[in-house]
Order: C-alpha cells, then sequence, then structure tokens
C-alpha cells in the first residue's frame, strides 16, 4: 500500500520541534510491512497552502497512492490539489479547527473521504454529527516512550545547569501561545516561591530532561486538541496538573498525585505544594502513557487506511 502524507506540521533544521508528532507518527507508519509512505512537507504560513498545492501536482501528480493523508486543515487543502482519486483523510489537531478565519476551512473540508481527529472530544466540539450523522475517525499521534521515560531529577539538573536544591515547577509550552495560559501556572509558582520553566524553543531532544528537572507539570490550557504534554509527563512518571482538556479527563484519571480539574489557584497550589517539598515526587503514570504509544496508535491508523482501500 502507498500513502502520502501531506502536511505543514513537520520538523526542519531551523524549526526541529514543529510538528514532531506528526514526524513520530510518519516513522512509525514507515516501519510497518507492506506500508510506504512518502512525505509532502510545506512551510506553513500566509497562503503557502496554495502554493504548495501547485508543488504538490508538480511532484506528485503522476504518481499512483493508495491513500492521501493530511494533516491540519490547510493541509488538507493542499492534498486536495493532487486529484488522482485517492481516497483523502485528513487529521485536524485543534487550533485548524478553532482558529477564527482557518477553522471555517477546515469544517468545509468535513466531507472528505475521512475526517478525522486527534481526541474524541474535539470531534465532538468541531465537528457537529461526529459518530451519528457522519464518520470521523480519532487518530493520535501517539508517545515516543524511548524519548519519553524516567530520568534521575539530580542527573536531568545537572544536564541543564540547574539548581540541585531548586524548586521548580513546569509549563509544557511555549508563553506566547495565549490559549495555554502561562499567566494560570506563573500565578502557581509565584504562590509558592518556585521558578517557572517552560518549553518555548527548546529542542525535541532536550523536552524530557525539563520534565523530570521538574517537580510537576502544569497544563493550564483553555483548551487542547489532544494534549501530548501531559502523557509525556506521566511517561517520565513526573505529576501533572491540568485542566480537563483534550486527552487529560481519560489519562489522568485516578493516579495519585495528579489532578485533573478546572483551574482554581488554591487547589492547584496546594498539590503543587506538596510535590515540590518532596524530594523526587513521582506517580505511577507511565502504563497509562503507554496506551497512547505511537506504534500501537500508527497501527491504528494503518487499519483506517485498509478500511479505506478495501471500501
Amino acid at each position: 500500500m502507498r500513502v502520502l502524507v501531506v502536511t505543514s506540521l513537520y520538523p526542519t533544521a531551523e524549526h526541529p520541534d514543529r510538528g514532531r508528532f506528526v514526524a513520530d507518527q510518519v516513522e512509525s507508519l514507515q516501519r510497518i510491512d507492506g506500508l510506504d509512505v512518502d512525505v509532502f512537507r510545506f512551510e506553513p504560513g500566509g497562503a503557502s497552502f496554495v502554493t504548495a498545492a501547485r508543488e504538490l501536482r508538480r511532484r506528485h501528480g503522476r504518481e499512483r497512492y493508495d491513500v492521501v493523508h493530511a494533516h491540519h486543515g490547510l493541509g488538507g487543502w493542499t492534498a486536495r490539489a493532487l486529484g488522482g482519486g485517492a481516497p483523502l483523510v485528513v487529521t485536524f489537531h485543534g487550533t485548524d479547527l478553532e482558529h477564527r478565519v482557518v477553522g471555517r476551512m477546515s469544517q468545509a473540508l468535513a466531507h472528505v473521504a475521512l475526517p478525522a481527529t486527534v481526541s474524541a472530544n474535539l470531534a465532538r466540539r468541531r465537528l457537529p454529527g461526529a459518530g451519528s450523522t457522519r464518520r470521523v475517525a480519532v487518530l493520535p499521534s501517539g508517545l515516543d516512550l524511548d524519548r519519553f521515560r524516567a530520568i534521575p531529577r539530580a542527573e536531568a539538573r545537572a544536564a541543564l545547569a540547574l539548581d540541585p536544591a531548586g524548586r521548580y515547577l513546569l509549563f509544557p509550552a511555549d508563553p506566547a501561545r495565549p490559549e495555554k495560559r502561562h499567566d494560570r501556572a506563573a500565578s502557581v509558582a509565584s504562590q509558592l516561591d518556585a521558578e517557572l520553566l517552560t518549553l518555548g524553543g527548546v529542542p525535541p531532544e532536550r523536552v524530557p530532561l525539563f520534565i523530570n528537572a521538574a517537580s510537576a507539570v502544569l497544563v493550564c490550557s483553555e483548551r487542547e486538541g489532544f494534549g501530548l504534554a501531559a502523557l509525556e509527563a506521566l511517561a517520565c512518571e513526573v505529576p501533572v496538573l491540568s485542566t480537563a482538556v483534550g486527552i487529560a479527563p481519560l489519562a489522568l484519571a485516578d493516579i495519585d498525585g495528579c489532578l485533573c480539574a478546572p483551574f482554581e489557584l488554591a487547589a492547584w497550589t496546594a498539590l503543587a505544594r506538596i510535590h515540590l517539598d518532596a524530594e523526587d515526587p513521582r506517580i505511577s503514570g507511565r502504563a497509562r502513557a503507554a496506551l497512547f504509544e505511537r506504534d500501537r496508535m500508527a497501527c491504528r491508523v494503518f487499519h483506517t487506511y485498509r478500511e479505506l482501500v478495501d471500501q
């Protein structure tokens, strides 16, 4: 089976953190016997999806694919230009459905061969009729358990040149993204006289060090399509405090030391204080994270491809 992945969410030398989750899925798919995966990637921003459509036709217009899989709504519009009759899967990641302008364009793609979202929650919120009057697949990208694992806190802090006895919390996103609500995490850290680490501009290979260096990870988002940050922390066995967004209600349910609840400063501060005061707080989260391991999720994607081809 031949598959073409079309996306602007993909790492580059200049932006190694961009779309790492899509690259993880592609790498897992490429290891599946009988599956041949090509990737067409283009730079995001402005009308790049239009110029990318012309380049896509030039490069791949004469190729035959069994499935075309686009990531992000604008990637779906680029992929539509290819033609050729192959069924089109479009995975929506959240921002593409939530954005004031791009959201409408993404919604209009929901009548492709198969729209997909990275979580059932996102489908229910942004694709009316999902699961009843229209078929929508749920295709998360998955987690790399080799990359995300428990590292001794002292080792992680030494690698980052942090104070071995410091009080650190982690905000696992770029503070510049308003929907992630850095202000909430900053208020918790301020109440507890802790330093708030962030992941803005951090290379992907160093992210596990930041997670393991922190006493807790604060996911304060107003919304998440999937919410990989919570799973990454679970895989590292680091406590997570999260709003009830994306996969968090399922991922964090009944895990001692974790919280999934609306942001409320007193409650979040009380639990974060317990973790900061502990010598090396850890939680039993790796088994839960393993349910969303990237190869496992890639097999789900592969079976979806097969169903489309068989139809």
